[in-house]
């Protein structure tokens, strides 16, 4: 497989020293950290969403599917994964050879567990010649039945690769394919009805009523998120202006922190992005358009477990051979269109 690496300036490429950590980590416990993963020749990779300290004591830190490809071209042999366990499988899939270990193998996903790969097959004997393409926030086996994957931040991309006469299957969330379905004009699209529970419940009356009351601020809005197509709306309807609207990925929302002039920016995403988010720009007050919009299964990742992960060497993340041979080619065709995402969720 042909792995693209990522600069600085497409996303945040770890910590290569502790001397930046902002978050009330306990320094001795970072340290002990680092010395343990340089000891059992591991790497620790956190997802944007994690709490502060993990994301302060990580080698790397951005989306999953960024630090899954990050996974696979790092010299270590032991992959710490802090994130959810469709994450850690990507990680698995893309550097096979590798031993993956995620602090909380319970650590699983809403959006991910709305379609199974039975599921899947029985949609595609529906639809006979359709093209599937999946959210990489799903399980092995679903990439496995898969003709391509996407990204929030690529979905447009490759909707519009696939010939337009050809209908498409589009899985598994439902606010991410409006939004693609909104974008491309397509009506041979099918998009099923799954739904983050955290980015589903950030809705269109908070968004409205923070909007309201915050009226020069911009909006950062992620398109799982119920409220995107409020978001839309208000910009069409001229609540908002346009340009301060923006539809981002978490990688979109990291770029669009680092240039922007705002004095605040709404943010609508789990909440643990509002760490790079102020790391990255210390001028602009950045905040939630839901402070409830935090993800219980990201934050099943704690200091302490990640510390027994890299003690015990548990819990390893491991994926059928066949069905991550399957899977990978599901990637490696979004790859394949040219628009590979930076940090694509």
């Amino acid at each position: 497989m042909n792995v693209r690496l990522f600069t600085k300036a497409q996303f945040r490429i770890g910590t290569p020293s502790l001397a930046d950590v902002t978050s009330p980590v306990d320094k001795e416990w970072a340290n002990r950290i680092r010395a343990l993963a340089a000891e059992k020749d591991a790497v620790i990779l956190a997802h944007n969403y994690q709490v502060p300290e993990i994301q302060d004591v990580a080698h790397h830190v951005g989306d999953s599917l960024a630090l899954s490809r990050i996974a696979a071209t790092v010299p270590e042999s032991t992959i710490i994964f802090c994130g959810v366990h469709f994450m850690a499988e990507t990680a698995k899939i893309l550097s096979y050879d590798k031993t993956i270990i995620i602090p909380d193998e319970r650590a699983g996903c809403s959006l991910a567990d709305t379609i199974t790969a039975d599921q899947l097959r029985e949609w595609k004997a529906q639809h006979p010649g359709a093209v599937v393409v999946s959210y990489v926030n799903t399980t092995a086996a679903v990439k496995a039945e898969t003709d391509i994957c996407c990204t929030s931040s690529n979905a447009v991309e490759v909707v519009q690769s696939i010939p337009a006469d050809v209908p498409v299957l589009f899985c598994p969330d439902q606010f991410l394919g409006a939004h693609v379905q909104r974008m491309t004009k397509r009506d041979n699209m099918h998009i099923w009805m799954g739904e983050c529970h955290v980015h589903a419940g950030i809705n269109g009356s908070e968004l409205k009523a923070m909007v309201a009351a915050e009226p020069d601020a911009e909006l950062f809005v992620h398109p799982e998120c119920g409220c995107a197509t409020s978001a839309m709306y208000l910009a069409s309807e001229g609540v908002v202006p346009a340009e301060r609207t923006h539809i981002l990925s978490t990688g979109g929302m990291l770029d669009a922190a680092r240039t922007t002039k705002a004095k605040k920016v709404l943010v609508a995403t789990e909440t643990g992005m509002l760490h790079q988010l102020r790391k990255v720009n210390v001028t602009t007050v950045f905040e939630p358009v839901n402070r409830a919009a935090v993800c219980k299964y990201m934050k099943m990742i704690t200091p302490e477990k990640l510390e027994h992960a890299l003690v015990h060497g548990t819990d390893v993340v491991d994926v059928p051979r066949d069905i991550a041979d399957r899977a990978r080619l599901s990637v490696e065709r979004m790859i394949a269109i040219g628009t590979p995402s930076r940090v694509g969720e």
